[in-house]
Order: structure tokens, then sequence, then C-alpha cells
């Protein structure tokens, strides 16, 4: 800055010669200085009190403006969260193989309660004991009374309990919109889909979560906002998942049985078509697992998956199919099955100690010899049964896409003797379920190739390795089929579809102390049909059942588990698109008079 002389030597000079006085110009000018200073510094602190003014101003607004919102808006109970995380509310539809929905969602309410705000908490607490009579009234009193601000009252309401609560009258009772999972079909394919629950929750949104079954294993991928609403494809049929159901219910009912499994699968693709387990719930309000008994005794246990039970004389086909495999034995070669036989000091008997003295191999499957199948197990030796098993999946737990599927581990001896191969070679001393049974027997039924079940709608065949050839398969098939034509399930024929398979009685073991009940069995019948061109395996598993309809109860699968398969295929194939194949009669010869 130029700052102005206060004594410029030219108007001193010319004062002088005016005879003014030169001090008078130094006064002025100084005068002049200190007014051009005072305005400087008055227009620079009017600046800054104009800054401050907006400053403060624009605090007290944004102060305001949220007070405003946070007086407008609904209470909530203070949670903690990570910051900047939404709450993710839309969820994916379930669909069956053909589009029909399974699992979707449903717009619907909470209740919560604001108690500052209510004017008669005590009739408000009795007027919701009446509408919900699962809520404790005193509770819902002390609640109302005390000093909380905020309290739930129920997560989810149906529009008759929101009007019913609406009518109260009461201001203090609040409701919040959010979507809840809802299953339309009820019990049906309860323990495929599994249920849901409510995560991360807020006043006006819930996350919706899977707690069990498919909604579980796929739970990211259906809440994954990249899927634009796309719904999950199932393999599921509900028409024939809905007979199979039907009928499983009503064997079990029939055949006094204190549980049952059933298990349809295609062959080539390893689609599951339809999967049932009994008694059942309904997802839509999801029982708590049990505290004490046994878990097999829940609702919840999925026996098809978790189930794992010796399967009986089911196992026999993989002992004869083995062994045409291994070229130790053909279809017509004869076996000596006449007493006596000890493997490790145990005596190997036949049920109701029968001796059928020479058989084929053919007839050893036919007639359920169990000494026919050791021997040929014997054969194989330990090693090459235990490769063969393995195989065909019975050493590990089934791949399927639901989170119980893991709990399903096959039980395996702990020292696999001559002793262990020859019972296992007839379904006792290795305990699986009745899913890893119907992935073993789709292998015989689609000509030898491994599969892996899926919950999940397929484009096509999905033959894994060989674990067999063509041969030893169409052998095996032919024998299932003649164990339906002219042996132990000959209840199983259905008129029009031909169908192959074998029974399976085990005894139950006891809990705990060890050995096996006389009078409590497994019920075991494994299909395949047509079985001349296997398209679906059918595995149907009965627990505790006991037919009473005849002079003496009996307890074997041929008069317990197959009848009810049979009613099962009559129902199912033409629903899977099957048409029966009835053999022409002779036309009569007509002649014209």
């Amino acid at each position: 800055m130029i700052r102005t002389p206060l004594r410029p030597l030219a108007r001193i000079l010319d004062a002088r010669q005016k005879g003014e006085n030169p001090d008078a110009i130094e006064r002025e000018n100084l005068r002049i200085r200190h007014e051009q200073m005072r305005d400087r510094s008055r227009v620079r602190a009017e600046g800054r009190l104009l800054v401050l003014g907006v400053a403060f101003f624009c605090a007290f607004a944004v102060t305001g403006a949220r007070m405003a919102t946070l007086a407008a808006s609904e209470p909530a109970e203070p949670r903690a969260y990570t910051q900047g995380a939404s709450i993710v509310s839309q969820r994916a539809d379930i669909v069956d193989r053909k589009g029909r929905i399974l699992a979707t969602n449903m717009e619907t309410h909470s209740l919560y309660a604001h108690p500052q705000q209510m004017i008669e908490p005590e009739r408000a607490a009795e007027e919701l004991a009446r509408i919900f009579p699962e809520l404790d009234r005193e509770r819902l009193v002390k609640d109302f009374t005390g000093k909380r601000k905020f309290v739930w009252v129920r997560k989810k309401l149906s529009p008759e309990q929101k009007q019913a609560v609406h009518d109260i009258g009461e201001p203090g009772l609040l409701f919040g919109p959010r979507e809840m999972r809802l299953y339309p079909n009820g019990t049906l394919a309860a323990h495929v889909l599994g249920g849901a629950r409510f995560g991360q929750e807020g006043v006006h949104s819930a996350e919706v979560i899977g707690s069990a079954g498919i909604e579980r294993y796929f739970d990211k991928e259906l809440r994954d906002p990249a899927r634009k609403g796309a719904p999950l494809e199932l393999s599921i049929d509900v028409t024939v998942q809905s007979a199979m159901e039907r009928v499983l219910a009503g064997g079990m009912m029939l055949m006094n049985a204190k549980g049952a499994a059933a298990v349809l699968m295609d062959v080539d693709t390893g689609e599951v078509v339809s999967i049932a387990s009994l008694p059942t719930f309904d997802p839509n309000d999801r029982p708590a697992p049990p505290t004490e008994g046994t878990p097999a005794d829940s609702p919840l246990f999925n026996r098809a998956v978790q189930g794992v039970y010796e399967l009986g004389s089911t196992f026999k086909i993989f002992a004869a199919a083995q062994a045409m495999e291994l070229n130790l034995v053909r279809p017509d070669t004869v076996i000596d099955t006449r007493p006596p036989m000890r493997i490790g000091g145990h005596g190997i008997g036949e049920f109701r100690n029968k001796n059928y003295g020479d058989l084929t191999v053919s007839e050893v499957i036919v007639k359920s010899s169990n000494r026919g199948t050791a021997k040929m197990a014997l054969d194989i030796g330990i090693e090459r049964q235990q490769q063969f098993l393995d195989t065909l999946g019975f050493f590990k737990p089934t791949p399927l896409e639901i989170t119980e599927a893991e709990g399903g581990k096959p039980l395996l001896p702990s020292r696999w003797t001559d002793l262990s191969s020859v019972t296992i070679s007839y379904g006792h001393g290795l305990s699986a379920s009745p899913l890893h049974l119907a992935s073993a027997y789709a292998a015989i039924a689609n000509g030898g190739f491994a599969v892996k079940p899926t919950l999940l709608k397929q484009s096509g065949p999905r033959h894994g390795p060989r674990v067999m050839s063509d041969y030893a398969a169409e052998e095996s098939r032919k024998m299932l089929r003649r164990v339906v034509t002219d042996g132990t399930a000959s209840f199983g024929e259905v008129p029009g579809y031909h169908v192959g398979g074998k029974t399976g009685t085990a005894d139950k073991p006891k809990e705990r102390g060890g050995g096996y009940y006389e009078d409590k069995v497994i019920a075991t019948f494994a299909t395949m049909f047509p079985a001349h061109d296997p398209k679906y395996v059918l595995i149907v598993t009965l627990d505790e059942p006991v037919e009473t309809m005849g002079e003496k109860p009996r307890r074997t699968a041929g008069w317990t588990a197959v009848p009810v398969t049979a009613e099962m295929i009559g129902r199912i194939a033409p629903l899977l698109g099957l048409r029966p194949d009835y053999a022409p009669r002779e036309l009569l010869q007509l002649t014209a008079n």
C-alpha cells in the first residue's frame, strides 16, 4: 500500500509563499488518514459479522430441521447398526419346476407401542391380550406403565388383527410396514423349503433370512439384488409332491407307522422331483427345535435326508451288480444257500430260518437270500466292496442343496471285517438315508452312471462317472423286475406301469444299550419305473410299521411299504407324463354270416 506523506514538500512550500501555516496541512492529512483507517476497519468488521451470522443461521437451520424430522417420525427401539448399512427386505420367490409359487413375500404390518403417548395403558393391555391370547397381560401392563419408551408387541399381523388393534383406539399403539415370508401351500414340501425368520429389524422394515432347508442354503442368492427379482427354480413338482404326501400320510396311518419318508428322483438328471418326510410342519409357523427326547421325534427332522437307517435287503442288488461287474457270477450262476453258514463265529441265517437250497443269482435276489448275497460279498472282498459302495455315495453325506443334508452322514462299521462285509451285503451294519439309496438305485436305472441328487431344475441329463457296466445294470434291472412279478414285492405291481424294485426289512436298533428291537423294523421298498426303460426311482420307507388287518400283525416291507409304494406310483406316474403300457388282448376271431 502506498502511504501519502503527512507533510508533502510541494504543499508546504506553496503554503509558505501564501503565508499559511504548514502545520495545518499535516493535521489535515493525519485526520484524513485516520478516517480512511476507520473506514477500512469498519468494512472488515462488517464482513466478519456477516460471515458469522450466515454460519450461525445455517447451523440453527440444520438443527431445527433435524428436530422437526425427529418430532414427526415414529419412535424406534435404539439399536447398534453398522454405519452405512441398510436393511434389505426384498427376497426372491421360490417356484417349482413349472413356475408355480412355493415361497413368496407378503406385505404386512408390525405392532409396537409408545407408552408415553398412551392414554389408557391398562385397557390397551387387556384388549391386546384378548386379541392375542399368547400375550401376557401382566407383562404388557408392566411395559406400558413403566419407563420404557418403546415396546415391541407383535412382529407381524394379519389384516384382521391389524383392524382389531386399530379399533382399540389407543394412540400409543402404532403400526410399521414390513414384508414377511409366505408359503401359500402350507405344509407342502416343508422340509425342502425349511422356513425363514426376521433378522435385522427396524420399525419400518425387517430383514428376512432363511432359517432351514433351501431358504437357508441359498440365503445370499435369494437376497442378492443382482437377481433383479428372478425366482429360484426348483426341481420339485407341486402336483407330484402333493400326491406323494397324501398317499404317504394315508399309508403311514394305515400301517400304524411312527414316521415315513419318500424320495422320487429322475435317474438321468438327478433331479429330486418330490421328497417327503412325515410327520411334517407348517413353515409359515415353524415350531421351535425340541429340547428333550430324540431329534427323530420332532416334525423338523427330515427322515428322507437326515435319517440314516439300516435299509435291509434293498442292498442285496448292489452285491449282485458288483459280482456281475467283476465277472464273478452271471445271472444263472448257481449258489448253494443251504445251512449252516458261519462267519467270524456268527451264523448267517435266512428270514424265518428258510432253506432255499441251490439258487441262481437271479433267484437269490428274487427270494431275498441272505446266504446267497453273503457268498457273493465274500468273493468280492472287503476292499472292492468298499470302493464300490463309495462310488455309489454311501461314504459321505448327499450333496443336496439343503442345510440338513450335511447331517445325513452314513454310519459305517469301525472295523470292516468279513462279518461286516457279509452283513452289509444284505443291508445291516451300514446305515444310510433314503436319499442315498435313491442315488444308488438311479445308477442301476440309467445304465451304470453315478448321478448327483439336486433340488434345482436341470436342462438335461447330468451323468457322472460310470460305476458299473451297462450289462451289470441291465441284468440288475431284470432281477428287480422279477422281484415284483415273482418275488417278495408281488403287491408292488401297478397295471400299465412295469415296476421293478427290492424290498428291505431291517430290525430297528435300540437307542441305548445296543441290540435290536424284536418288534420294531424299518421297512423300505426301492423301486424304478418303467422297469424296461426306467425314468424315475422311488424310495418309500416306513418307521415301525405294522399291518394289523390279518390274523397276525405283519411288519415286513412286502406287507407294509410295498402296497403304499404301488398306490403312490399309480397316482404320480400319470402326473409325470408316463403313459400306461397295456398289453393288447388277442382279437376275437369274428366271421361274417
